[in-house]
C-alpha cells in the first residue's frame, strides 16, 4: 500500500489565507480555501496507485471533513505542536499502518499538474526523499519510503529556508533525494492574481482547478 495525505486545516474565517485579508474578507479568504481543498482533492483522485488520505486539523474539524471527501478517502488527525511535528507524526502512522512509500502534499497548489504528484511516487522506487519545492522557499510534496523524523527536526517553519535546510538534513542523513519541478502556493495577493491568469490561460499541464475557478469568478477586488 501506498500512501497520499493532504494536509488540511478546516477551512474557518480568521483561521485559513490571513494573509489574503486583504484584499480578501476573512469569509472570502476561507471560502477559497475550501476550494482549494476541494481541487486538492480531486488531484490525489487522478492519481491512483495509492491510498488517500485527509490529514486534517483542528481535531473538531473531523464532521466537516467528513462532509467533503469522497467514499475512497481516509481521514487522520494532524497532532503536534508545529508543522514539523504534525508530519513526523503523520508520516509515522501512515508507516505504521505498512504504507511502503509515503507522500504528504500541501493543500496551497490547487492549480498543481498531477503528474507531478505520480511522479513522486515513481521516484521512490530508487529514492529514499523526494521533495517538490515551492518557489518561496516551503516545499508543496515530501514523500519517502520509510519514516525518517529527523528531516522534520529544528526546521524553521514558514520561511525562505524549508527546503534548503530539510535537502541538507537528508542529504547529512546519507540518503538518496530527488528534486520535483517546482511549482507555486497561493498565500499572497501576487500568487492569487497569478493563480488568476494561469486559470484563464492555462498551460498544458496545469490541473484545472474547477472548484477554484468559481470561486475566483465571483470575487472583486
Amino acid at each position: 500500500m501506498n500512501a497520499i495525505a493532504i494536509m488540511a486545516k478546516a477551512p474557518f474565517p480568521d483561521t485559513v489565507k490571513t494573509r489574503l485579508t486583504p484584499p480578501l474578507s476573512p469569509f472570502e479568504a476561507s471560502r477559497l480555501y475550501h476550494s482549494f481543498l476541494l481541487d486538492k482533492i480531486e488531484q490525489v483522485k487522478g492519481v491512483g496507485e495509492a491510498r488517500p488520505f485527509i490529514a486534517y486539523t483542528p481535531e473538531s474539524s473531523e464532521s466537516f471533513f467528513r462532509s467533503i471527501i469522497p467514499p475512497e478517502f481516509y481521514l487522520i488527525n494532524q497532532a503536534g505542536n508545529d508543522l514539523g511535528e504534525r508530519l513526523s507524526n503523520i508520516s509515522h502512522e501512515l508507516f505504521a499502518q505498512s504504507a511502503a512509500k509515503v507522500i504528504l502534499l500541501d493543500s496551497d497548489t490547487p492549480n498543481l499538474p498531477v503528474d507531478h504528484i505520480r511522479e513522486g511516487l515513481s521516484r521512490l522506487n530508487e529514492e529514499d526523499v523526494v521533495l517538490g519545492p515551492c518557489e518561496d522557499g516551503g516545499y508543496y510534496l515530501i514523500g519517502m519510503r520509510a519514516f525518517i523524523s529527523e528531516i522534520f527536526e529544528e526546521i524553521p517553519w514558514s520561511t525562505a529556508l524549508v527546503t534548503e535546510l530539510t535537502l541538507k538534513k537528508v542529504q547529512e542523513l546519507g540518503l538518496t533525494v530527488s528534486m520535483l519541478p517546482a511549482w507555486y502556493d497561493v498565500d499572497t495577493e501576487k500568487d492569487l492574481r497569478r493563480l488568476m491568469r494561469d486559470i484563464e490561460f492555462p498551460s498544458n499541464n496545469c490541473f484545472f482547478c474547477e472548484n477554484t475557478h468559481r470561486s475566483l469568478s465571483i470575487l472583486r477586488f
